[in-house]
């Protein structure tokens, strides 16, 4: 199945590949000149389509795990200062998104939607530093019975150019269901109350919906 958010690019693009071919088959001579701009472009919708796609998938909810939003590979696990919202040091845990994972985000945790803001910024490398507080991005904070406020950031990378986030105060959010959409290369920080124990490694990948990023109980 593919995400909703893709329902127009993959429509453009089915549009141009069937153009592109019907005008190399009606207009270029050369056999092996037509073959190669014909899978080039078939290849460009492969990549589409492989971007859009969206697994069901069946989470067990657990009001005492966290899970992975999204798929990718972790790539910090640290203390840091989170200014935005807390306005003190959390457990942050980063899961890096390459253009070849599944691009949709699910909620962590069940939860009331107390925080959601969505920041114009730059397009820095999704894994630089300084792309939490520069890059575009929306921030989400969840009260949980367990854990209680979670902060997410959905963060854009150097190739995304749209984040979409469903995610608005007030909402009952359920834990492993749609919260938004990055289109391409991109980045999910998780922010935790400090001394929650935590299930994932360094390098390790993630499964949206599936790895339990922390447990409590």
């Amino acid at each position: 199945m593919f995400h909703k958010e893709g329902t127009q690019s993959i429509l453009l693009g089915t549009i141009f590949v069937s153009v592109v071919l019907l005008l190399t088959d009606h207009f270029i001579d050369i056999n092996w000149l037509k073959l190669l701009i014909q899978i080039s472009a078939l290849l460009l919708l492969i990549i589409i389509l492989q971007f859009f796609r969206n697994p069901k998938r069946t989470v067990i909810k657990d009001i005492n795990q966290i899970l992975a939003p999204v798929d990718g590979k972790v790539v910090v696990i640290e203390e840091v200062y989170e200014g935005e919202y807390f306005k003190d040091k959390r457990l942050q845990i980063s899961i890096f998104m390459s253009p070849i994972n599944v691009h949709v985000t699910r909620y962590a945790l069940d939860g009331i939607v107390k925080f959601s803001k969505y920041h114009p910024g730059k397009f820095l490398v999704a894994w630089h530093p300084k792309a939490s507080e520069e890059n575009e991005r929306t921030t989400v904070v969840i009260e949980n019975k367990t854990f209680g406020e979670v902060l997410y950031r959905q963060i854009a990378g150097a190739l995304a150019r749209r984040i979409v986030n469903y995610a608005q105060e007030g909402m009952q959010v359920v834990q492993g269901t749609d919260a938004g959409f990055i289109k391409f290369g991109s980045r999910v920080d998780i922010f935790l109350p400090l001394g929650t124990p935590i299930n994932v490694v360094l390098d390790q990948k993630a499964i949206g919906g599936k790895t339990i990023i922390a447990t409590k109980g």
